[in-house]
């Protein structure tokens, strides 16, 4: 049993912003900070006031956590970056928010007396005495200070403060993680109410001392416990009074808070039993739970439980099963060729989340030179003469400025070439794709012609695959490819363009190039050859696609069981030390690195492409590393270097870490490894929801049972299904009662004064 936490994270934009560049303009980007731990960098975005990200992230993190900053910085080529101003959003905050926190929150500056972090370790004692008791204050170490100097590091001490009196340790030298082991002791006097104050410093020669974090402790809570000894977090000191705010500008933001107790896998196997069942069975099974989720399951968090349900049958091997049963309901109300797969059903939702998890090594592969090209040229491309900006274009031959004509032919030029050459890679992937991804087409393209027969609807069939394929795969990554880990960055105004206009031909590609895709927009006619081809190169790939038999599934599928789940792929750079004493050397070598389930592997050369930050790096290893037995407490953060450890300044080798290993703090990738117990908790939770809605379906269901006299088997089945699921759930829903309530660690808060 365990209690797990998760923020689903949206940045979506800011605006009046503060100008931090010379040009009256700013470039701005943010980062987000769970406790103090980077974990996430969006793109920058250039040369605005008013920048839109739009980008999502769902964080995996400890229920211990205390806030979640969001800092807006100015990027900077040649100086440091700025700081414009921040979001702080405390757990309790976001707890206040069953439906997560949505709306607009202003910048704050952000103050140095508040930007702390790390723990200091602790030990205080009541020493009985003759006269008047005294308290005795060990101050040990401490981890994780914030960096203060230009090195990196900091020179930390300690003020300890009571009924007057300040003493102080010595000062460590360029440390982070300093270990003082210095005793203080103070005079108790009965019934005193005066609080012990403990403080970290940071020592400057020649500047005022930067203040790196307090603990204030409760006397006579400590009077009564005597002695305690532990790792206290270090918090800020007292806000001042904010005179900014609302002067930085402001940032749109929708976070939600989701904390779920998990119970042991046992718990769960009824439920996941019962699912799998009514997908083994299809359209005859008797109970169509999987219709009546899909029935009673509202719009808003349709693409949530189609990933969770999704997630959970691939854990299964049921994956294609289920997204055929999916397919076959729909199929069965649905009466317009035109309009199939076209809303946003559970269908739709579920096989646009098994391409993003199956398929996303494939779209890279397919996507990724032609978007990399589309980035590096960066030329102008318009085909709609009204938005033609002949100004932006420059210069012919003999500098002749170009007409409109000129510039919407060598626009079509260009997206000839780009769509030509991704209609290329994609006939020439048919191998590459995942055999599960073309074995759940092949479902599809046969349900459909089982479906529409005639020969009016020949088209049909491949208009299904591509709705998937081309409308919900290729051309969002093409609109938008750092979503889809294509690049780092977003693109810039004229190299998005020139994506959209390549994502519309996609579409107009996909949709056949039916006269109704093709009256839309009139000025998309130069390409209209180009079209034509594509769409025979299209169906030609579509029919090569779907046409893998069973053993060569089964075949693929084994071949691929074989090999470890590869997690992350892609450059690191390693730091080597040579020789001993100031003048020895120090480098960094770029390897690449690959991160399966199993090992994690290097070569000199890269294996493929992979753009990885080091905070997904983490995050990955962290995954992987969780059922790891022999994972390591602590670590050492620096380096070796001569005779001791460059953090904590120990001279043994073999000392332990002066830092403790964090592995609770994850970001979510489609190729996570699958957390069964999770997603069949998420599954509960939502059925948990509907249970009402079920239960009047279910009274409904059996009155028409009651009253039909003709049919036996078939008229009670549907209650058989429904009534097992009620079971389950009151199994569930008993479990959890009887779990022990996991509430927040006490971190000694008998002892700490509240800050304010």
């Amino acid at each position: 049993m365990a209690k797990r936490s998760s923020l689903s994270i949206r940045i979506v934009e800011g605006k009046n912003l503060p100008a931090k560049d010379i040009t009256g303009s700013s470039d701005p980007y943010c980062i987000v900070k769970v406790d103090n731990e980077p974990i996430i960098r969006t793109a920058t975005v250039w040369k605005t006031l008013c920048p839109f990200w739009g980008e999502e992230y769902k964080v995996h993190l400890p229920p211990t956590f205390h806030s979640v900053a969001f800092y807006v910085m100015d990027e900077d080529a040649l100086s440091q970056d700025d700081v414009i101003g921040k979001v702080c959003l405390t757990r309790d905050t976001l707890a206040a928010y069953p439906k997560g926190f949505s709306g607009w929150a202003h910048l704050t500056e952000v103050d140095p007396d508040e930007e702390v972090q790390g723990e200091i370790h602790l030990r205080l004692e009541v020493l009985p005495g003759t006269g008047t008791r005294r308290l005795r204050c060990s101050v040990l170490e401490a981890r994780d200070l914030a960096p203060k100097d230009w090195n990196g590091a900091s020179d930390p001490f300690v003020r300890v403060h009571y009924n007057g009196r300040t003493q102080e340790t010595s000062v460590v030298k360029k440390s982070c993680y300093p270990r003082w082991n210095e005793t203080f002791e103070f005079e108790l006097e009965e019934g005193a109410r005066e609080a012990l104050c403990v403080e970290a410093w940071d020592w400057d020669l020649v500047s005022r001392n930067d203040f790196l974090g307090k603990v204030v402790f409760n006397v006579p809570g400590l009077w009564a416990a005597q002695q305690e000894e532990g790792w206290f977090r270090l918090q800020p000191d007292k806000p001042k009074s904010r005179l900014d705010e609302g002067n930085l500008g402001s940032l749109q933001l929708e976070v939600w808070l989701r904390d779920e107790t998990v119970l042991p896998s046992g718990c769960y196997q009824p439920l996941v039993q019962l699912l799998c069942q009514e997908v083994k069975l299809g359209t005859q099974g008797p109970g169509q739970l999987i219709a009546l989720i899909e029935a009673n399951t509202s719009t808003e968090c349709r693409q949530e439980v189609a990933t969770n349900l999704l997630k959970l049958f691939l854990g299964q091997g049921l994956a294609k099963d289920f997204l055929d049963l999916l397919f076959q309901l729909e199929l069965g109300h649905t009466s317009e060729a035109n309009t199939l797969f076209r809303s946003n059903s559970l269908a739709s939702k579920s096989m646009e989340s098994f391409l993003k998890v199956a398929g996303m090594r494939y779209l890279h592969g397919v996507l990724g030179p032609i978007i990399d090209r589309v980035f590096e040229e960066k030329k102008y491309v318009e085909l709609d003469p009204s938005k033609v900006d002949v100004k932006d274009v420059g210069c012919s031959g003999l500098h002749r400025p170009q007409t409109k004509a000129e510039v919407v032919e060598q626009s079509a030029q260009t997206l000839r070439s780009h769509l030509g050459a991704l209609l290329s890679a994609l006939s020439r992937s048919v191998r590459a794709c995942p055999a599960v991804v073309r074995a759940t087409f092949r479902q599809l393209f046969q349900r459909v012609c089982e479906r529409f027969p005639s020969a009016q609807h020949e088209n049909v069939p491949f208009i299904a695959v591509t709705s998937f394929l081309c409308l919900r795969f290729l051309s969002p990554a093409i609109m938008a490819p750092k979503l889809f880990h294509l690049r780092e960055r977003h693109a810039d105004a004229r190299t998005s363009r020139t994506l959209l206009l390549l994502a519309k031909a996609v579409q107009n590609v996909g949709n056949m190039d039916t006269p109704a895709s093709r009256a839309k927009e009139a000025w998309m006619e130069p390409l209209q050859s180009t079209v034509c081809q594509g769409v025979a190169q299209l169906k030609d790939f579509i029919t090569k696609l779907v046409d893998i038999e069973e053993k060569e599934e089964l075949d693929l599928q084994q071949a691929l069981s074989l090999q470890a789940p590869l997690v992350k792929e892609g450059p690191l750079f390693i730091h080597r030390t040579k020789g001993k004493g100031p003048l020895m050397s120090s480098s960094f070598k770029k390897l690449h690195f690959s991160l399966t389930t199993e090992a994690l592997s290097f070569a000199k050369t890269p294996t493929s492409k992979s753009m990885n930050e080091l905070n997904q790096w983490l995050s990955a290893l962290r995954k992987v590393s969780v059922n790891n037995t022999g994972l390591l407490g602590s670590y050492h953060p620096g380096i070796f270097r001569g005779d001791k450890w460059s953090c904590c300044h120990q001279k043994d080798k073999t000392d332990v870490g002066c830092d403790e290993t964090r592995s609770r703090v994850t970001l979510q990738e489609w190729n996570d490894p699958l957390d069964h117990d999770l997603e069949a908790q998420l599954i509960y939770r939502h059925l948990l929801g509907m249970e009402a809605t079920l239960r009047e379906k279910h009274r409904e269901l059996r009155g028409a049972t009651e009253a039909s006299t003709v049919l036996e088997g078939p008229g009670a089945a549907p209650e058989d299904g429904l009534t097992q699921l009620f079971q389950v759930l009151q199994d569930l829903k008993k479990a959890h009662s009887a779990s022990p309530a996991a509430g927040p660690p006490s971190e000694h808060r008998n002892l700490l004064e509240l800050q304010t």
